[in-house]
């Protein structure tokens, strides 16, 4: 007998507590398949304007599942975003195993792992909208892809693992996030390693078996290549070769190899002299002909024209022991088809050769033609009379996108996500009708002011319309552009601009809209024109009139010249024009100086990677900046010349060719003559490789800096606009008061590029831009655009919070410090300051001594080492603590600088223990 307080075995069991016991976990099976389907469909119809927990609305719910359903979807997607459908699958799982097999192992272990496993998922997502800016796609909630569970954790780790590991901190994060997953995925679904593999052959035959249908009812498309002789073959085996790429379906080896071996065992065929090839593509040998037709045979479709293994059951149709085997090849084939079509990228297609290239005759093999090199930058190349024979070899990369600077791997640019969601815009816009009641009462109007015309066009923009105006004849444009403040006080605006449109008999008047549009920065990033935009330099300046958005490239204008009054939006204009060489440029490829007068604008980006130096708020420091950048672009244009290249692009491609190639340039010089001979003494020196990113420099307030040192600042600034172009140096100049004192007629002809935002007076309008209108636009941000002298645009500028800024400033500091140039601000005055006397040089040196020695034991017992750091501690200047950090590296007590500017501390602890022990003994 069996003690009453022992545990019963599973086969002492009763067959009814059996059956009970299967049939609850069916019922708890089916609860759980009620559960991911009332999910699946909240889900399904969610929408955001339902009322929820986060939005409080009296209007009726359109989920499927009322109030209940839009509450629980809407948790589920602000908490985990796109994550939030696998609660579905989990549940599924679970369904399965416990109508499966009647029982759900572990179920406390998987409930929590699949607490674990949810926000870990919306993490790995997280880290993806947050490092790669192609994962910026529209979401119905402000929190993105990842949820708001996800973006927290990711943001948590993301900045774990970049402060231990510095640049490559989002690899690594992603690494250990799929780790995470890889464990807790097969742990909360509970499945075997055998059902995971009939879910993906599932899944496999879900997206094969449609496809197979479709391409069985697709029609065959006839071939049209023109007949072509091929020398008579007699005897032998059929062979199939593997097909040349084409649209058609490419088979496998195996099959290749199967129909070979059953082309062997029949009998020789005479193969018809005249055949159509199977495909024209000069770079694969041809593929053998089909057998001749006889009376047995009825004439192949064009399916089998085209397809081998088709001809090749037309040669074993005779034989009935090998029709069955064959058409099992011939299935087996077509399903191999599809797979390839579903699995393989396509293949780029022969480019179309141009007038003066060779095309080889089809039944021949492709011979390499003659391919130009292309010379190097700055060499001449020689001439030929005769045209250049093209290569029929396709491009290795015929539709790759094409940007206009690429970082490094390395570095990850800031991402989208970190400026403000987009709200829901909910304005059309102004209808049809009201334009056309403004137009009429526009004619009625300019009538009562004696100017007769029609309005032919109106194009409604999201700050202001723009009506087209035909006068009629004899009525001047100047009148008309006269009478803009009259019509806006007739028609109740702001105010209203007239303008000539060039090539065209009309009069531009724009009048501002009864609502007006705001212009988020982040809806310009996430255009395509931006993504397609190829400028070294580019600037994402706003929209036009018409919506469309507005970028320009700062190295084609080659400097910008920026008016505008206070609240007109020039300082918002100015962070996004940084904003935008931020977004798309690295620190290798692009630096800034920015000189900032009044203190507070600027300021913001202090500690960035980009910087060349601190933001410089001083006017003598101003002039200092300005003059080394002079210096710079003439050093820069005589390394352009030594290697004989003519632009900053043009050096920087030659530099990356001679690092590939291993190349060692050198220069010829003359040192002096030989006394014996009387002949020039020549000597070689190498040239250096150097890379020359651009230098941007933003100067926020030129009167200042104009009334400190004019006659210094005009000086550099003229001779940076005349030259500094070709050596990628450009200008950013911003005033509040363009005066003629402030922007002299030399400057205006060194910066044919212009912004004007609103303005006093016509005066300064015509002052920046040499004509009225700009005292007529309507502030935040409204500009009117000017490049290269041409025709003015009006644009409306972005919107960028500073929280938005601070934003992006704190993620680029998150990736390393700056790495200053201690040149930029020396200047002879501040020689002349530091150099000591005669007199006072032994004490100078001995409190520089201490000095050293004291920020010698701090970086080692910090284990720290930056500029910054020791100029915090030790309450000095910078250029001072640069040179101690400058002189530690010297002795080899701390490393140089990596690319993100990171210095490592080679001195140990203890070694600072030893010294203060050799001391005590001396």
């Amino acid at each position: 007998m069996i003690a009453d307080d022992e545990e019963i075995p599973a086969w002492h069991e009763s067959p009814l507590s059996r059956i009970l016991s299967a049939r609850m976990m069916e019922v708890l099976g089916v609860i759980l398949l009620a559960m991911a389907l009332a999910i699946a469909a909240s889900l399904f119809s969610f929408n955001p304007h339902d009322p929820s927990f986060n939005t409080a609305t009296g209007t009726e719910p359109t989920n499927l599942l009322g109030r209940f359903g839009a509450t629980i979807a809407d948790a589920l997607t602000q908490l985990l975003g796109l994550s939030g459908i696998l609660p579905v699958l989990i549940l599924l799982a679970w369904t399965w195993q416990l109508l499966r097999y009647h029982h759900l192992g572990l179920p406390l272990l998987r409930l929590v792992g699949a607490i674990i496993f949810l926000p870990t998922a919306a993490m790995m997502i997280g880290l993806l909208q947050l490092t790669l800016p192609g994962c910026d796609v529209p979401w119905p909630t402000s929190s993105g892809l990842g949820g708001e569970s996800g973006v927290f954790f990711a943001r948590k780790l993301l900045a774990l693992t970049t402060q231990e590991t510095g640049s490559m901190g989002g690899i690594v994060a992603a690494f250990l996030t799929l780790i995470l997953l890889a464990i807790l995925c097969p742990l909360t679904m509970g499945l075997s390693g055998r059902e995971w593999r009939s879910l993906g052959k599932g899944m496999s035959a879900i997206i094969v078996i449609p496809l197979h249908a479709l391409l069985r009812t697709r029609k065959p498309v006839e071939d049209t290549t023109p007949e072509t002789a091929y020398p008579s073959t007699m005897g032998g085996p059929v062979r199939y070769n593997r097909p040349v790429p084409g649209n058609g379906p490419r088979p496998s080896g195996f099959i290749i190899r199967n129909l070979n071996r059953q082309a062997e065992a029949l009998p020789p065929h005479n193969v018809a002299p005249w055949q159509k090839p199977l495909s024209t593509q000069p770079q694969h040998p041809p593929a053998p002909p089909p057998a001749p037709q006889t009376e047995a045979d009825p004439t192949p479709d064009a399916a089998e024209a085209d397809n081998p293994y088709a001809r090749m059951l037309a040669h074993i149709r005779h034989d009935p022991g090998r029709t069955q085997q064959a058409q099992k090849l011939h299935e087996a084939h077509e399903l191999e088809d599809i797979t390839h079509h579903v699995t393989m990228p396509p293949h780029p297609t022969q480019p179309v050769a141009t007038a003066f290239a060779s095309v080889p005759d089809s039944h021949k093999a492709a011979e390499p033609l003659i391919t130009p090199t292309a010379p190097l930058a700055g060499h001449a190349s020689p001439s030929f009379n005769g045209p250049v024979p093209v290569p029929s070899q396709p491009s290795a990369a015929p539709h790759a996108p094409i940007t206009g600077m690429t970082a490094p791997s390395t570095w990850l640019p800031p991402a989208v996500s970190l400026l403000n969601p987009l709200p829901d815009h909910n304005e059309t816009g102004p209808s049809d009708e009201a334009l056309q009641a403004n137009a009429q009462m526009l004619e009625k109007v300019l009538d009562d002011y004696g100017v007769q015309g029609t309005i032919t066009d109106y194009r409604a923009g999201p700050v202001v319309t723009l009506y087209e105006l035909e006068p009629a004849p004899g009525i001047r444009s100047s009148r008309v552009i006269g009478l803009a403040d009259d019509i806006a006080r007739t028609l109740a605006v702001l105010s209203v601009r007239i303008a000539t449109v060039p090539g065209r008999n009309v009069i531009g008047i724009e009048v501002p809209n009864a609502t007006r549009e705001t212009v988020y920065f982040p809806e310009l990033l996430l255009s395509s024109a931006w993504k397609e935009h190829r400028g070294k330099l580019p600037l994402a300046l706003g929209k036009d009139i018409a919506g469309e958005p507005i970028f320009a490239d700062l190295a084609r204008m080659p400097h910008l010249l920026v008016a505008g009054t206070t609240g007109s939006g020039k300082s918002v204009g100015i962070n996004a024009m940084i904003l935008s060489l931020l977004y798309r440029l690295s620190p290798e490829h692009c630096r800034l100086i920015l000189i900032d007068p009044k203190i507070l604008e600027l300021s913001i980006y202090e500690g960035i990677p980009h910087l060349m130096t601190p933001v410089v708020t001083e006017p003598p420091k101003a002039v200092s900046a300005l003059k080394w950048a002079v210096q710079e672009m003439d050093r820069r244009y005589r390394l352009m010349a030594d290697h004989g290249v003519r632009n900053i692009s043009s050096y920087n491609d030659r530099i990356r060719h001679l690092k590939a190639t291993g190349e060692t340039p050198t220069r010829r010089i003359q040192t002096g003559y030989d006394p014996e001979t009387g002949h020039p003494v020549f000597d070689e020196h190498r040239l250096p490789l150097e890379h020359l990113p651009y230098i941007v420099i933003v100067i926020d307030e030129m009167a200042d800096l104009m009334m400190v040192a004019g006659k210094e600042i005009e000086a550099s600034v003229l001779r940076l606009a005349q030259k500094a172009r070709a050596a990628g140096v450009h200008v950013i100049m911003a005033t509040q008061r363009p005066s003629v004192d402030v922007i002299t007629g030399t400057i205006k002809a060194n910066f044919p590029t212009r912004i004007s935002f609103q303005v006093t007076n016509k005066y300064d309008s015509r002052t920046i831009l040499g004509e009225q209108g700009a005292e007529q636009l309507l502030g935040r941000g409204d500009m009117l655009f000017m490049q290269g002298g041409a025709r003015i645009t009006r644009v409306h500028g972005p919107f960028i919070s500073d929280e938005e800024v601070e934003a992006v400033v704190a993620d680029l500091r998150s990736k390393g410090a700056p790495v200053y140039n201690t040149e930029v601000l020396a200047d002879e005055t501040d020689e002349e300051e530091q150099a000591p006397s005669k007199g006072n040089r032994a004490t100078d040196d001995d409190q520089d001594a201490a000095l050293y020695e004291q920020a010698t034991e701090l970086v080692i017992r910090a284990q720290r080492a930056s500029t910054s750091f020791v100029q915090r501690h030790l309450r000095i200047g910078y250029n001072r603590a640069a040179n101690i950090i400058d002189q530690m590296e010297r002795e080899g007590i701390i490393s140089a600088a990596n690319h993100v500017g990171k210095r490592d501390v080679l001195a140990s602890k203890e070694s600072l223990t030893a010294d203060y022990d050799d001391e005590d003994d001396a």
